[in-house]
């Protein structure tokens, strides 16, 4: 027993590690299905007017609903689906109370993106956002053939002389055939816990296995 004590302490150190790991992830998971819950509740909640003053910090997700006219061209975001494919987002600018904001529209097939885009009065039924789709891989914006990889609300802005202010829309009235919403959801919100989960206890178990197995032999060998 005092041969194999040493091994038996380190080897109840890792399980104790790869343990605490795993039930940490445990928590981890209940605090981020509560946070996809929350965040789903506020995306699908009763659309409000446009607040005067939006920042990203106080309404990120907020459901708005708001009234007026779409004017402009559209800005075209290069964009992947898994249903459709490859196709753009179309933002365009949308004057509605004596303001001047923007609507992602939603979706449009590659083989449509020279569609028009009428200047039509609507009701836009959706939700603020500011994405952040901008990292060290995304390349930079052709402007001059209309061509975006990242929707960044002040550029954006810009180009379109409108309030740094978005709205995804969830429902058009009337809608434009040809575009279809693509509205914000919790689909891209990774949740990766519960493997992470498995990831630790089964290593913790596959230790214990191990362990058993080397003591077991070393017994063996130590036998006259």
């Amino acid at each position: 027993m005092k041969r194999n004590l040493p091994v038996l302490i380190a080897s109840a150190i890792v399980l104790a590690i790869l343990v605490s790991l795993g039930n940490w992830q445990v928590r981890r998971l209940a605090e981020k299905e509560a946070y996809l819950a929350e965040l789903g509740a506020m995306i699908s909640a009763e659309a409000v007017a446009l607040p005067q003053q939006a920042t990203p910090e106080d309404h990120q997700f907020l459901a708005v609903r708001t009234e007026g006219r779409f004017t402009g061209a559209p800005l075209r975001f290069l964009v992947s689906t898994r249903d459709a494919g490859a196709g753009y987002r179309f933002v365009q600018a949308f004057e509605t109370e004596g303001r001047r904001v923007m609507v992602d529209r939603g979706f449009i097939p590659t083989a449509r993106k020279d569609m028009t885009v009428p200047e039509n009065a609507a009701t836009v039924t959706g939700n603020l956002h500011w994405p952040n789709e901008r990292d060290s891989y995304t390349p930079e914006n052709d402007r001059a053939a209309n061509i975006w990889y990242a929707r960044e609300v002040p550029l954006m802005a810009e180009a379109l002389g409108a309030e740094p202010l978005l709205i995804v829309a969830r429902e058009i009235t009337p809608p434009q055939d040809g575009i279809a919403p693509l509205p914000v959801d919790t689909s891209g919100i990774p949740n990766r816990h519960l493997e992470y989960i498995i990831t630790w206890y089964g290593l913790a178990l596959t230790w214990v296995i191990m362990t058993a197995y080397f003591l077991r032999r070393r017994a063996r060998t130590s036998q006259p």
